[in-house]
């Protein structure tokens, strides 16, 4: 059943890769309501990926009835446990991931166990300004055990944006909508940045005040522009779509992934 499953990026989003990073946490790490998922790799594998900027190989899994509810068009049910699993991608002497015949990472140590829980009542006692409704957060060891060292902060703050996802990064993918196969038309143009293998082509971009960059999503992993010091995100953009964002003010303007943020890119807006 598993190989019927589309290798993407998905819903648990990579913010909770983020989630093992050294920041001050608003939402203290350690054990909270969240138990140990046993059993987890039973339910449905409903996507893969190649973390290229990370060099990871990650699985995806759910309850069959919390897919069938995304499919269904239905809010996620209560009690809908989200995966993420990821793994070292198997490297040769130089570093660089082994693929398999199908041009794919191969998986070889595992990192840890990330969960998003949805109960009902959860959330209470998140503060407010980053709380993703009933959602709660948290990351074990590859033993099973709570990594007390993990940033549960920067799931709520990855998360938030997309309230009217339910707080799912990727809903597409566990819906089913994912647009895997689409036909994506490469743009060449001064003003364009193209997303592949997890990284902004070029990264580096020079445009005049008043002028728009537009970014084409190649991966088969959602992406999200977030522009540093503007409070400004492009909509999320699936394989094959694109986004523009106009800049007015002349200045250097540093941007990541907003799902991803250890891919990075800089706009320079110069005056006319």
């Amino acid at each position: 059943m598993k190989s019927s499953f589309v290798r993407n990026a998905v819903i648990v989003g990579a913010a909770l890769a983020a989630a093992v990073a050294i920041a001050a946490t608003a939402v203290p790490s350690g054990p909270n309501k969240i138990m140990f998922p046993a059993g987890y790799d039973t339910g449905v594998l409903y996507a893969t990926v190649d973390r290229y900027d990370v060099k990871q190989y990650r699985e995806f899994y759910a309850s069959a009835d919390s897919v069938k509810a995304a499919r269904e068009g239905r809010p996620l049910p209560y009690g809908t446990t989200l995966t993420l699993v990821p793994y070292k991608a198997k490297a040769d002497a130089s570093g660089n991931p082994i693929k398999d015949a199908g041009g794919h990472f191969i998986k070889d140590e595992l990192v840890g166990i990330f969960v998003m829980e949805k109960r009902q009542g959860w959330g209470a006692d998140i503060p407010a300004d980053i709380r993703n409704g009933e959602w709660e957060y948290q990351v074990f060891t590859p033993e099973g055990k709570v990594n007390d060292k993990a940033n549960l902060t920067a799931c709520y703050e990855c998360h938030k944006p997309f309230a009217n996802d339910d707080y799912l990064t990727n809903l597409a993918k566990l819906a089913g909508k994912f647009p895997s196969a689409a036909t994506v038309m490469a743009k060449t143009g001064a003003n364009d940045v193209a997303i592949s293998g997890f990284m902004f082509g070029p990264a580096r971009v020079a445009v005049a005040a008043g002028q728009a960059v537009t970014w084409t999503n190649a991966d088969d992993s959602p992406h999200q522009v977030a522009v540093a010091g503007k409070n400004t995100r492009s909509g999320v953009m699936l394989r094959g779509q694109s986004q523009s964002i106009k800049f007015d003010e002349a200045g250097m303007f540093p941007y990541t992934c907003g799902l991803h943020p250890g891919m990075k890119g800089t706009i320079e807006v110069v005056k006319n």
